[in-house]
């Protein structure tokens, strides 16, 4: 990793949460990424990463208990936040964060709220591999031998990236895929403006869905990559109160643990 880069990247870099999710499976009435983690709730891990990497150009996309989220995030940061009226989808939870983004922001991080093991380390990393490699789009992915659950990072017989599908659209030849996304990108700003655009309701419910900007970008001839990161506990999402519990416990291992 090149420290001097990144330093002269981060100033032009936003990062965006996504946090706005009902989380249906936690079966509680608190907001998902209001669940406490070691004491704190488990989107400020993902902000305290966020700031470690920009500072201040950071915004929340918030719609479950919007106010409620708003109002404990900004007692500890001075991020933006930005409504999603409606659950339709990660797509157009970006898309809702754009007009908070400043005209000299080149590059745009885009992680999870309820992800809160990823570290200011790996951020960086998937900022400067991004940035040195002149992508339009570049993934942070994952080998895992059992990648159920996760979507398949798809490749072209160049190895070259042409989608991401989701394991429930997934064919039986796909699902032996090992590279997993984790949910985190980096992607250029002119890019997802224009690429947000383009995407269609991926449902009857109308969701659009993020992961479809990497095939938008392919059939355009963009420059598209996948960073592998070394820790694949830093990708593990919270989805249920079994999953919570297995993340407190890999904190409390690390007590000392920030990002």
């Amino acid at each position: 990793m090149d420290c001097n880069t990144i330093r002269k990247t981060n100033k032009n870099v936003a990062v965006i949460i996504l946090a706005a999710g009902l989380g249906m499976r936690m079966e509680s009435r608190k907001a998902k990424v209001l669940h406490e983690l070691h004491g704190r709730p488990m989107v400020m891990y993902v902000v305290e990463t966020a700031e470690k990497c920009v500072k201040d150009n950071i915004v929340l996309v918030i719609g479950n208990q919007a106010e409620t989220v708003r109002k404990i995030v900004s007692k500890h940061s001075r991020a933006s936040f930005a409504i999603q009226d409606a659950p339709l989808g990660t797509g157009d939870a970006v898309l809702s964060a754009l007009p908070y983004l400043s005209d000299d922001i080149e590059q745009v991080v885009i992680l999870c709220g309820d992800v809160p093991l990823i570290t200011a380390d790996t951020v960086l990393g998937l900022i400067n591999d991004h940035v040195s490699s002149r992508r339009d789009i570049t993934v942070l992915g994952s080998q895992i031998d059992n990648p159920k659950g996760y979507g398949r990072i798809l490749f072209d017989e160049n190895r070259h990236v042409f989608g991401i599908v989701e394991e429930s659209e997934a064919t039986k030849q796909q699902k032996r895929i090992k590279t997993i996304n984790s949910g985190t990108y980096c992607v250029k700003k002119d890019f997802l403006f224009d690429s947000l655009k383009k995407i269609m309701p991926a449902n009857v419910k109308g969701e659009f869905y993020l992961t479809d900007i990497i095939g938008i970008g392919y059939r355009g001839g963009k420059n598209i990559g996948v960073l592998i990161g070394l820790n694949n506990n830093e990708i593990l999402g919270i989805n249920t109160r079994q999953d919570l519990k297995q993340v407190e416990n890999m904190i409390k291992k690390q007590p000392n643990k920030k990002s």
